[in-house]
């Protein structure tokens, strides 16, 4: 059973919609995933005379309600009742690469370069939805590819005063925040790697407070462990009760017009009129770790695996979001400081990226409306004040959109640039398709 463990999930997901009978609905209310409310109408038992059923006279029968249904965004589960509802996907990236599997990020990569790499690069079980009350909300992600558990969130209260629990995406950046299915290019920026916060295990208040309005805000602030996804690590000292400090976060968004932009790139529904927000975030900790990504606690270039507490954090960011009539623009500006605290070492790193996309048919109606093209240019500066370690990245995307980010092909061509101590640049060019699907 252990071997079926990861899969079971997915077995299950695929019979699921075996259990909607052909123009069956279950009743109740589920959430998508971006939170928002999706109806599943209930649907009134259908009352029969006993004879067409049995040949008798007399009596009724009623069919059943099927909790399940089938949509072209997952599996709608609900209650008659509405007291429990949800949403069933399964998502899959589908990729090849050459000659680079990941953005370089030194001459050794450049110099390491594949011939070409096909893989499943993610493979995602998720469900979403509500228990009990509306205000009570949950999500859990697992990762089909390497087996572990990536979200398992609760959210309590009403929109202006929430609280979070559990493990999950970090509030931080929205780039990060963005689902890996709804991004404009096959891959997050190379800013990303340095400065997310990623996943993490804690709690969190968070809200949001004149919505539809110039004053539309939203805040967060949380306390984690600092550890990253998944249990906590044995410890590397005898009688060490902690790795250093919890990591803490502050995060406030602004949303003056067209109440903000959600968390998803591309605008696939044109906005009639403009939609803008902005933030600032700020986080700090100390543990034995300089960055983070889903695979729990690591180091950046440059650092040593480090003991309890060894490396302190303190780091900031800036960002915009923009949309409008097919147009969307994406931009963050990091800061941040890792100081050593064995040998006193300090590191300033800064890091900054753009993205644009924009769908052709809102200008030229004779170009398919499903198509989207798209640039970015991102950098990242290792260390400020020292010359040759800046890497660049300047790419284009094209995509191609069969039912929005739920099935997507895409195309990107990327040149990486890498500037040595002597003044001379490394470079290369990497090109990815990909096929995203979600059921």
């Amino acid at each position: 059973m252990a071997l079926f463990g990861p899969l079971w999930p997915a077995l299950w997901m695929l019979a699921a919609p075996a259990l909607a009978a052909d123009g069956a609905e279950g009743g109740g209310v589920a959430v998508d995933g971006e939170g928002e409310a999706v109806a599943i109408a209930a649907v009134q038992p259908v009352a029969r005379p006993a004879s067409a059923l049995s040949g008798g006279a007399g009596g009724t029968d009623t069919e059943t309600p099927k909790f399940f249904r089938y949509t072209s965004k997952g599996t709608v589960f609900g209650s008659d009742d509405g007291a429990v509802g949800g949403k069933i996907n399964v998502r899959s990236q589908m990729r090849f690469s050459a000659p680079f599997r990941s953005a370089p990020r030194s001459s050794r990569d450049f110099d390491r370069a594949d011939e070409g790499d096909v893989r499943f690069r993610r493979a995602r079980f998720k469900i979403d939805g509500h228990l009990g009350k509306s205000w009570i909300k949950y999500k859990y992600e697992h990762d089909l590819v390497d087996g572990r558990l990536l979200d398992l969130r609760f959210d309590i209260g009403p929109e202006w005063l929430k609280l979070r629990v559990g493990q999950w995406k970090a509030d931080y950046s929205r780039e990060r925040m963005d689902s890996s299915g709804k991004q404009q290019f096959t891959e997050r920026s190379i800013v990303n790697r340095a400065f997310t916060i990623d996943r993490q295990k804690g709690a969190m208040a968070l809200g949001r407070v004149n919505k539809g309005t110039t004053a539309d805000m939203q805040y967060f602030a949380g306390v984690f462990t600092g550890q990253g996804r998944g249990v906590f690590r044995e410890r590397r000292v005898p009688g060490d009760a902690r790795d250093g400090s919890p990591l803490w976060l502050l995060r406030y968004q602004w949303n003056p017009v067209g109440g903000g932009v959600s968390l998803s790139q591309s605008d696939l529904e044109p906005e009639k009129g403009p939609r803008l927000s902005f933030s600032v975030a700020t986080s700090g900790n100390r543990s034995s770790y300089t960055r983070f990504s889903s695979s729990g606690g690591g180091q950046l270039d440059g650092f040593e695996p480090g003991l309890p507490g060894q490396y302190s954090i303190q780091q900031q960011l800036e960002e915009t979001a923009f949309k409008y009539r097919g147009l969307s623009i994406q931009h963050e500006w990091h800061w941040k400081r890792v100081r050593d605290n064995l040998d006193g070492r300090r590191v300033n790193m800064r890091g900054s990226y753009w993205n644009a996309g924009y769908f052709l048919h809102e200008s030229f109606r004779k170009v398919p409306k499903q198509l989207e093209i798209a640039g970015r240019y991102a950098f990242v500066d290792p260390q400020t004040g020292v010359s040759g370690d800046r890497i660049g990245e300047l790419g284009g995307a094209v995509n191609w959109f069969f039912n929005g980010h739920n099935n997507k092909l895409t195309l990107d061509v990327s040149r990486y640039g890498l500037l040595r101590e002597d003044g001379s640049r490394r470079s290369g060019i990497g090109a990815r398709l990909q096929w995203d699907v979600s059921f």
